[in-house]
C-alpha cells in the first residue's frame, strides 16, 4: 500500500504504464484494502448505461435472432474481471451501482458512514469493481443487475445516500440520469433569465429515463413550450398520458431532414435540444432542428462528438453544444424532487421498472 502515494482523483489504483486518470486506464487495482481517502462499498445492483447495455444485447443474440442473455452475463463477467471496472470497451460506458458503505478511510471527505445505503453519483468506468457472485442472479435480459461483490470510491467520488421513501430499483433509475434534468433546468434558466416567456424545448428520446426528466426539468424551469420526440406511436401514447410535453411527435431521430420538420412543426425550431436517445447517427438532426443561437446537449454515450462538431460546421449552425458529463451540483436531489412531485414522470419510471422485472 506504499509503493504508490494516494491521490484524490485515483491515479494510485491505475495498472496502465502511462499516467492516465482511471476512466482511461485501461485496467484498475482492485484489491480490497483502502487508501485513506477511499471508501469500499457492498455491491447489491449494477445499473448498465443503456447504450452499454443495446450494444451488448446486439453482439450478443441467440440463434433466432434474440439477444442471449447469457452471452451477455458472461460478456459483463469478462469485461469487469479483464479491466478491474465495468467498462463496455465498444461504447466507453458503464453505469453506476447501488450498495451499502462497507469501510471508510480515515481521510475520506464524502461524508459516509459504515451502514449507509448509497448509490454512486460517479461511473462505473473508473469504479474498481470485483464481481463476486458471477451474477448469478442476473438473467443478462435487463440494466439493473443484481450483484454480490465490492467497490471502490476515491476521494473526489460522488455517492448519495439512497432516500428512505422510494424503493431502491426506482432510487437507482434516476439516479443513474439525475445529471440530464439539472443541466436542462440550468440552460433552459438562461434563456428564461434575459425575459423571455416564449422558451421552446425539444427532447429527443422524452419518454425515456433522463428524457422524461429533462421534459419535467424544462417545464419546471419556465420554458414556454415542450416538444417530446418518440421513435414510435407506442411511446407517443405513454409520453402523451405522462403530460409531460405540449406536443409529442413521432420521429426517427438518425434522420436529420425528418427530425427538423418534425421539431418544426410543432412548434420549432427549438432554442434547447436534449438529445437523450442511445442510438448513434442522431447529430446532425438535432442540430437542424435547432434555432440560430440556441444550444443542442448532447445526454448520450452513444454520441459523435466530432460527428456533432463538423456535422454543424458543414451546415453553417450558429449553435452552442454541450456534453452533458453527468455532474451539477444538487443534481441527485433536484431529479429526486422532480420524480417526486411529477406523477407523468414517476409513472414513466415505474412503468419501466415493471416492464423489466416481468
Amino acid at each position: 500500500m506504499t509503493a504508490r502515494n494516494g491521490d484524490p482523483t485515483g491515479l494510485h489504483r491505475v495498472l496502465d504504464e502511462g499516467v492516465v486518470l482511471p476512466q482511461a486506464a485501461q485496467r484498475l487495482d482492485t484489491r480490497r484494502e483502502l487508501w485513506p481517502d477511499e471508501v469500499r462499498i457492498r455491491v447489491e445492483r449494477l445499473n448498465l448505461d443503456a447504450a452499454s447495455f443495446r450494444q451488448l444485447e446486439r453482439t450478443h443474440t441467440a440463434p433466432d435472432g434474440t439477444p442471449d442473455g447469457d452471452a451477455v452475463r458472461r460478456a459483463v463477467l469478462d469485461i469487469v474481471a479483464t479491466r478491474g471496472k465495468m467498462q463496455n470497451p465498444e461504447t466507453g460506458s458503464g453505469g453506476m451501482l447501488v450498495g451499502t458503505v462497507e469501510e471508510v478511510g480515515p481521510e475520506s471527505a464524502l461524508g459516509l458512514a459504515v451502514g449507509d445505503h448509497v448509490t454512486t453519483l460517479v461511473s462505473l468506468t473508473l469504479t474498481p469493481l470485483v464481481i463476486q457472485d458471477g451474477l448469478a442472479r442476473w438473467d443478462g435480459r435487463d440494466e439493473q443487475v443484481p450483484c454480490d461483490g465490492y467497490a471502490i470510491l476515491f476521494g473526489r467520488s460522488i455517492a448519495a445516500v439512497i432516500p428512505d421513501d422510494l424503493p431502491t430499483g426506482l432510487s437507482l433509475s434516476v439516479m443513474d440520469v439525475c445529471g440530464a434534468p439539472a443541466l436542462t433546468a440550468r440552460v433552459v434558466g438562461e434563456y428564461v433569465g434575459t425575459g423571455r416567456s416564449d422558451v421552446v424545448v425539444a427532447v429527443v428520446g422524452g419518454a425515456g429515463k433522463s428524457g422524461s426528466l429533462s421534459l419535467a426539468a424544462a417545464r419546471d424551469a419556465g420554458a414556454g413550450r415542450t416538444i417530446g420526440i418518440v421513435p414510435h406511436q407506442q411511446e407517443a401514447d405513454l409520453l402523451s398520458v405522462a403530460g409531460l410535453a405540449d406536443q409529442v411527435v413521432v420521429a426517427d431521430a438518425r434522420d436529420p431532414i425528418a427530425l427538423r420538420d418534425a421539431v418544426t412543426a410543432a412548434g420549432g425550431p427549438a432554442d434547447v435540444t436534449v438529445v437523450c436517445v442511445d442510438v448513434p447517427g442522431c447529430e446532425g438532426g438535432a442540430v437542424l432542428a435547432t434555432a440560430d443561437r440556441g444550444t443542442v446537449i448532447f445526454f448520450s454515450m452513444a454520441t459523435s462528438f466530432s460527428g456533432a462538431a463538423l456535422g454543424a460546421e458543414g451546415l453553417a449552425a450558429d449553435v452552442r453544444m454541450l456534453v452533458g458529463n453527468g455532474y451539477v451540483p444538487g443534481h441527485a436531489a433536484y431529479a429526486m424532487d422532480l420524480l417526486r412531485g411529477n406523477d407523468g414522470v414517476r409513472g414513466l419510471f415505474e412503468r419501466r421498472l415493471t416492464h423489466l422485472d416481468a
